[in-house]
């Protein structure tokens, strides 16, 4: 079997470094070549990830063109006028990625395909590109912050978003149906890949729509871009906002890095990764580190306390926007203001949607999901001010899909308005819907079937009433599609029995605990999100906390944690 897909394989590939790669591992690795061609590299909702290799299992020359003529042929089945409209195509700074794009390129114009090519920009452009040009489709080649050794495949639709099934299968299966290369004749489309089209001008401009306050401010901002493509969007970010003279970048970390050489991974959530900018801090006498992620579609932020800098988690994060965008949006009736965040993020925004009159939606994991629910939500005449997820995931505007730029400009104008900084701000909160503690996490396993046994293992015996310590009061399985809460017992979120997720509600100690744990779709973990709530902050954090070591000890016992 092996020798037959290595024969494939070389009788495909035009690439003579993978080819030699190939022709060497089959004499000396065999095993090793069996992992890289099989099984082949799968298409989902979050496109193509995978580590840069050859082999039909991995990122490469010839995977990313069959994954693109796949695309191409979908498209034109499925979005009307579809060549006209064209594909928007950018790529982030990685190895390879601009080999990629031109490789996305060339498949598409080979179709008949107009093409708006970015060259190298941050992952929002393209999303905002969509909605500019009324594409049918748009490609961003970036891993965004997984390390450098991968690189990924990102599709939007024609509504600007990430797709959502049932586009995913129907992609996979055209590209099954069309693995021959239709050309490699590159110098074909050098005269797109050699003219991007920049959308700058236009991207900036729509941030006159989350720009809520002026910024008077003698707070002074260390930011980093995490060795990626950030910093030209966070300066003229800056610019805008007025505090070019109260910023310092992180030296080290300023220009696009694909080897990421000073942090071990590229994460501003990582241990250790926002470590440089706080010595920055300390050095330049700045009290607030801004952070996006190398395709700055994420934003992180830590301030400094006197007991050192403080990271605030994301849902820190997604609270003080939600809290600062009810009260400062303007012209629209709080009955039609729109809150979501994902399953896994923080319930303090449904309380203060609750608390404030506003429209609240939860959605599953992804911005996938989240950006098209704010789509279906505009049309029934809401104004969605906020999406977010806890991975440092915001839309605030401008696109339908998370933009850490855009974040960051509006957070900075938040900071700017509070009196007490950003954890007093969160204290007052606390006091008005209650305190919330978080303890997220993840277990890493070897590969997706030992995700699939633990799951397998965790619903044994069936429905439970108690987990250790834990009483069970409420328990949703979006995998086998149960929820105890809902009359007939049907989820009101999608049910998929392609990927593991089951969340619960629980009595423990003096409060109470929500938990959501699912399989990672990008990486080998299986990730865990606990919130409790509880009268006071401390009660709220050992209940978390010990949320999460009864789940370790009678679900995950045998798995290593971070």
């Amino acid at each position: 079997m092996v020798s037959k897909l290595v024969q494939e394989w070389l009788r495909l590939d035009k690439n003579p470094q993978s080819r030699a790669e190939i022709e060497d591992l089959a004499k000396q690795d065999p095993e090793k070549l069996e992992h890289l061609m099989s099984p082949r590299i799968a298409f989902g909702t979050a496109g193509l990830r995978a580590s840069m290799e050859p082999g039909f299992g991995r990122m490469n020359h010839v995977t990313v063109l069959q994954a693109s003529q796949g695309l191409a042929v979908y498209v034109e089945k499925n979005v009307e006028d579809a060549h006209a409209r064209g594909i928007v195509v950018g790529h982030d700074h990685r190895h390879h990625s601009k080999e990629f794009a031109a490789l996305t390129v060339l498949a598409f114009a080979s179709r008949g395909f107009k093409v708006t090519f970015l060259g190298q920009v941050h992952t929002p452009s393209v999303p905002f590109a969509i909605d500019l040009k009324r594409a049918a489709c748009g490609v961003m080649i970036t891993a965004s912050h997984n390390p450098a050794k991968d690189n990924g495949y990102k599709v939007y639709w024609s509504n600007g978003c990430q797709i959502i099934p049932p586009h995913d299968s129907g992609i996979a299966a055209a590209i099954q149906d069309n693995l021959e290369p239709w050309t490699w004749d590159i110098d074909s489309v050098s005269e797109i890949l050699d003219n991007p089209v920049s959308i700058t001008e236009e991207y900036f401009k729509s941030y006159d729509s989350h720009t809520y306050t002026a910024v008077d401010t003698d707070l002074k901002f260390v930011y980093t871009p995490m060795h990626g493509i950030g910093l030209p969007y966070f300066e003229q970010a800056a610019k805008m906002l007025g505090i070019t003279n109260q910023c310092v970048i992180v030296k080290e970390q300023a220009t696009p890095d694909p080897d990421f050489s000073t942090v071990k991974f590229p994460n501003p959530e990582e241990k250790g990764a926002l470590d440089l900018a706080y010595k920055y801090g300390d050095e330049h006498g700045a009290t607030v580190v801004l952070a996006n992620d190398p395709d700055a579609d994420r934003f992180s932020c830590a301030v400094k306390t006197e007991h050192g800098w403080q990271q605030l988690k994301g849902d820190e994060v997604g609270t003080l926007l939600a809290d600062f965008l009810i009260k400062h949006t303007k012209g629209v009736a709080k009955d039609k203001i729109a809150l979501l965040n994902s399953t896994v993020s923080s319930q303090v925004t449904r309380h203060l949607a609750e608390h404030y009159g506003c429209h609240y939606e939860e959605t599953l994991t992804g911005f996938k999901w989240l950006g098209n629910k704010a789509i279906d939500l505009e049309k029934e005449g809401y104004t969605p001010v906020l999406a977010y997820e806890e991975a440092l995931g915001y839309m605030c505007g401008g696109v339908h899909d998370k933009d850490g730029v855009s974040a960051l400009h509006v957070f900075v104008q938040l900071l700017a308005c509070l009196q007490g900084g950003a954890l007093a701000e969160l204290e007052r909160i606390s006091k008005l819907v209650g305190y919330f503690s978080q303890y997220n996490s993840y277990y890493t396993v070897s590969n997706p079937s030992q995700t699939n046994k633990v799951f397998a293992r965790i619903r044994s015996n069936g429905i439970p009433t108690k987990i250790g310590a834990l009483e069970v009061v409420k328990w949703r399985d979006l995998t086998t599609g149960y929820d105890s809460e809902q009359p007939d017992h049907k989820p009101a979120l999608p049910v998929s029995k392609s990927s593991e997720m089951i969340t619960a509600e629980v009595k423990y100690k003096s409060g109470t605990a929500r938990f959501s744990t699912r399989g990672s779709g990008t990486e080998p973990k299986i990730k865990v999100y606990i919130e409790a709530r509880a009268d006071n902050a401390e009660d709220a954090e050992v209940i978390a906390k010990g949320v999460w070591d009864i789940l370790g000890k009678e679900w995950f016992e045998n798995l290593p944690s971070a």
